[in-house]
């Protein structure tokens, strides 16, 4: 496995019960280690491989994942406060915002890494996770755990993107860069948006969540939306012992070029010719 993150985790992953390392180190200590270098964008969880359109595979640091797992574990459960408001947790927020903009109401956890020039409004990002520079994390929109976010992405105001931590080789939800979030989507399961993709407003994707292309009807992989597709929430009929009964799809109405992965009237005036923008 290819990790930033030491190895000895994994022997600890496999003894429980261990209370320190083979080197003598603290099993605090080697968790907290693993943690900060996620914190710090030197360890990710996730990440895709090559370039391009068609990107490569989702590969899952699941040393990483241990690592969380394993603080959870370890870590105690600490009083905290901001302003008048308490909390208890063993996970507590995350302190250093380089280059970010933090807007008030924004919680970020400690171990979500946030890359300088990425844009926090009232949101909420969860640990493990990685948001990339130029993106915009809108009010109310959550990362959740572990969630891999690209650079120059708009997650719209109330967007859910899903968590996932168990188990260790589960692949996270991955929005790659240049993509756009409508409001209140939900991504989930692992799902991924690929490069430059805009999905509408309201949209459900999950891993096992059926995407057709509206003129071929061809079907793509489930759970993923094509590089620099617009796409929708749609559904499809499917017939049942108990009757026929619609359910919910996702479909591509088009494919951008490549100068209009940045142009949002471009996104409106396609959706707005299939009459689901006013």
């Amino acid at each position: 496995m290819d990790s930033a993150i030491d190895p000895v985790v994994d022997l600890l992953w496999d003894r429980p019960d261990a209370t320190e390392a083979p080197d003598g180190r603290s099993v605090h200590d080697v968790v907290v280690e693993a943690i900060n270098l996620l914190d710090a964008g030197k360890a990710r969880v996730a990440h895709v491989t090559g370039d391009g359109d068609t990107g490569g595979d989702v590969v899952v640091d699941e040393r990483a994942k241990r690592a969380i797992l394993l603080a959870f574990r370890v870590l105690a459960m600490v009083e905290s406060c901001a302003g008048d408001f308490r909390y208890r947790d063993r996970v507590p927020l995350k302190t250093s915002f380089d280059g970010v903009r933090v807007v008030p109401g924004a919680i970020v956890r400690w171990g979500a890494h946030i890359e300088p020039g990425a844009i926090l409004m009232p949101s909420y990002t969860n640990i493990g996770g990685y948001v990339g520079a130029g993106t915009l994390v809108d009010t109310w929109a959550t990362v959740g755990s572990c969630a891999q976010i690209g650079r120059r992405v708009h997650l719209s105001g109330g967007v859910g993107i899903g968590g996932v931590l168990e188990p260790p080789n589960a692949r996270p939800v991955v929005v790659e860069d240049d993509a756009f979030i409508g409001s209140r989507c939900m991504v989930v399961e692992g799902a991924r948006v690929r490069r430059g993709a805009k999905l509408g407003a309201g949209a459900i994707l999950t891993a096992s969540t059926h995407v057709f292309d509206a003129v071929t009807g061809e079907e793509y992989p489930r759970g993923e939306i094509p590089a620099r597709a617009v796409a929708v929430g749609s559904s499809r009929v499917k017939s049942f012992p108990g009757g026929d009964f619609a359910m919910p799809c996702v479909l591509v109405l088009r494919t951008l070029a490549e100068g209009e992965i940045h142009d949002k009237l471009a996104l409106n005036d396609v959706l707005r010719e299939h009459g689901v923008a006013p």
